[in-house]
């Protein structure tokens, strides 16, 4: 990738912009600024803002789609930011200045969410430098094993990156091994006089239960997880009998998926607390008068919303801003709550005065599901005009269904919630005694495809090495479907 040299006008600006955020409260790593032309910023971009990427078809095919969309007048990518020590940012080259000047300000934005955002506190902050060594290190495979097969391998591991616990890095988990001087439980007596033991009591039965608990015991002393495990990729990082380089590339994709799991897990807030403070600065400080309209132009189009889709953008800079306007004014707590008069809540002011400190903390701590679950009101999608949407296969089109507030919060939550996509367990490694694997599927009242379900599995017996299975609900009956490399078997139980 060429350097372009960044002119001294926009060195200044960059200066300049950056003690403007400072002087907001905005926190943010040293953030270095490289100007790249558009076929540059589409290259990064499919790389998903990385330079160095180990080898694969699907940065070529997004590569193209970006080149061609770009070249069809379809999108413009006007920046990219890296969640690294330091921020590396990347500026499009023929932008105007003024374009440069936004971007600048949305840049400060992300790098303070970055920094400070809770979800983001456990991320590598040094990814650039150990993709680049990934990118070596798959390289070397390849030489060793054969590009083709190790594709193959990586088309695999990709097909199940989204099977990790998002949560895992913030939870500190009591060790599974067993403690070799634990012993069985006992059975719990009913409570009875010493006279009347005896017979509420009876040693027989106490014998009975006494067996049946410790059968029990040491059958999940010795099951494969003791407990249901969510991290999928890990599971089969520790257990499936792969070769020493087939564990090296799965670990570089579960390190990759969770270096970008924050980003998936906050899209909405992220791109509205940029959003929010790139216009701030613009419109008070940055631009002069003959540049507002121009601004307000640009801005006004990303934050354009789709009839048919949620504009992150949007959605989070206006909620940031209500919050903002409602710890101003004191509309919180239980006596705003029980307010009923829909006259008094609109003209509540206490002045309380607390919007910037709110949502300051509101950008450390939450994640996008907290933030539409505690923040979204009724008046706030009154506001915005939104509602939920359907397919009518009467008229084979899709309309409107719904602007009640629990129907549009609702259909929210479950986008948000594990990103939309199914929550699934290892159950047993040894499912029959025959060291298949069993897989659960936490249902939430959305069922399983069962085309992608028959690629997955036939992707997780690729690394498992012999049969899969998982157990499901399909229209409220339990399911269990099964892989066995060849062929895919649907079975009720």
């Amino acid at each position: 990738m060429q350097r372009r040299k960044l002119s001294d006008e926009l060195k200044a600006w960059i200066r300049s912009i950056e003690a403007m955020a400072a002087s907001h409260g905005l926190d943010f790593f040293p953030t270095i600024f490289e100007m790249v032309d558009y076929e540059e910023m589409n290259m990064l971009a499919a790389y998903q803002g990385f330079p160095n990427r180990y080898r694969h078809w699907r940065w070529g095919m997004e590569y193209e789609r970006l080149s061609k969309s770009y070249e069809w007048g379809l999108h413009k990518i006007y920046e990219l930011v890296i969640n690294t020590n330091p921020c590396y940012a990347y500026l499009l080259e023929g932008n105007s200045l003024l374009d440069h000047k936004l971007v600048i300000a949305h840049v400060y934005g992300h790098c303070d969410f970055f920094k400070n955002n809770a979800w983001f506190s456990r991320t590598d902050r040094k990814m650039l430098d150990k993709m680049a060594s990934s990118a070596s290190k798959v390289a070397r495979i390849a030489d060793r094993h054969g590009p083709e097969k190790v594709e193959d391998f990586f088309d695999v591991c990709l097909s199940i990156d989204n099977l990790i616990d998002y949560h895992s890095p913030f939870i500190v988990r009591k060790s599974t091994t067993p403690d070799e001087d634990e012993l069985p439980p006992e059975p719990q007596k009913l409570p009875a006089r010493s006279y009347m033991d005896a017979y509420i009591n009876p040693e027989e039965d106490l014998a009975r239960r006494r067996d049946e608990m410790r059968r029990e015991w040491e059958e999940l002393r010795t099951r494969i997880p003791p407990e249901p495990e969510r991290d999928v990729m890990l599971f089969l990082l520790e257990h499936a009998p792969l070769d020493r380089w087939q564990r090296q590339i799965l670990s570089i994709v579960r390190d990759e998926a969770y270096y970008f799991a924050p980003q998936m897990m906050t899209k909405i807030m992220n791109e509205g607390w940029a959003s929010y403070w790139h216009a701030k600065l613009m419109t008070e400080g940055i631009c002069d008068d003959s540049e507002i309209i121009d601004f307000a132009c640009t801005h006004s189009g990303t934050m354009a919303m789709s009839p048919t889709q949620m504009n992150p953008y949007k959605i989070g800079i206006e909620l940031f801003r209500d919050i903002e306007d409602r710890w101003n004014k004191g509309r919180f707590g239980l006596e705003y709550e029980r307010c009923e008069s829909m006259v008094e809540r609109e003209a509540w002011d206490t002045g309380a005065g607390l919007g910037r400190e709110k949502i300051f903390q509101v950008r450390k701590i939450y994640n996008d599901l907290m933030f539409i679950d505690e923040f979204l009101t009724p008046e706030f999608c009154q506001k915005l005009k939104l509602f939920t949407f359907g397919h009518n296969r009467r008229n084979d089109s899709w309309e409107i269904q719904s602007r009640e507030f629990l129907e549009i919060k609702s259909q929210m939550l479950r986008q948000l919630t594990n990103f939309g996509q199914p929550a699934i367990y290892v159950e047993d490694a040894n499912y029959k005694n025959r060291g298949e694997l069993l897989l659960w599927h936490k249902h939430d009242g959305q069922d399983l495809k069962s085309d992608y379900a028959r690629e997955t599995l036939k992707n997780v017996v690729a690394l498992w090495k012999r049969p899969c299975h998982i157990r499901t609900e399909i229209e409220g009956k339990p399911m269990l479907w099964s892989h066995d490399g060849e062929s895919f078997d649907e079975a009720s139980g």
